[in-house]
């Protein structure tokens, strides 16, 4: 009775494994290729608001 229990039980791993390789794959290639879903704000050239010195130091 345990030998046919031990077939269906790898039978039934080796239909699982490609299963879970191609979700998990599929899964990162969805991730990819999606729309940003980062709340990042829109940054572009930001203006000097700093002082001038009068004297170059180095």
């Amino acid at each position: 009775m345990s030998n046919t229990n031990d077939k269906n039980t790898i039978l039934q791993s080796l239909k699982e494994v490609p299963q879970n390789i191609i979700s998990y794959i599929s899964g990162a290639v969805s991730r990819i290729f999606s729309p940003r879903d980062d709340n990042y704000p829109e940054t572009g050239v930001q203006p000097f608001e700093g002082e001038v010195p009068k004297e170059k130091h180095h």
